[in-house]
């Protein structure tokens, strides 16, 4: 079983299409929601999370985005290539380059990076780092 995690950013609740991400999310065969949760997240989670690009001139807008209002945590678990997957319906980090029927593609900006609708784990391995950061046990 191969888990991912994947945060639903302010933009999603913002432009209210938090319920169609789920829903493409859902229709990936044999992934499961293995938890979800709507929360705020902290200024040190986010340091943690965020540590290899927190001395970058972008982070401090992308942090205080990220602070603005609760995020939707969800735990993706399915079969093998499970988190390519997630990654292959969300589209590239860049909105802007993301191929059409991708969720950045249809929801994200294409002018601010960051605002890109949600976070999803680049490989099991970083998946169940940040599953343990992000839960507790």
């Amino acid at each position: 079983m191969e888990r991912c995690l994947v945060f639903l950013k302010p933009d999603a609740i913002a432009k209210r299409v938090v319920g169609q991400s789920i829903d493409r999310l859902e229709q990936l065969p044999g992934v499961r929601f293995a938890r979800v949760e709507f929360r705020m997240l902290s200024r040190e989670l986010l340091r943690s999370h965020y540590a290899h690009v927190v001395d970058k001139p972008f982070y401090p807008d992308m942090e205080e985005f990220l602070l603005s209002t609760p995020v939707l945590l969800l735990v993706l678990e399915g079969p093998s290539g499970t988190v390519q997957r997630v990654r292959d319906l969300l589209g590239p980090t860049d909105s802007a380059k993301a191929a059409p029927g991708t969720i950045r593609v249809d929801f994200g900006s294409r002018e601010i990076v960051s605002r890109n609708i949600a976070h999803a784990s680049d490989s099991p391995e970083t998946a169940e780092r940040e599953i343990a950061l992000f839960f507790d046990k």
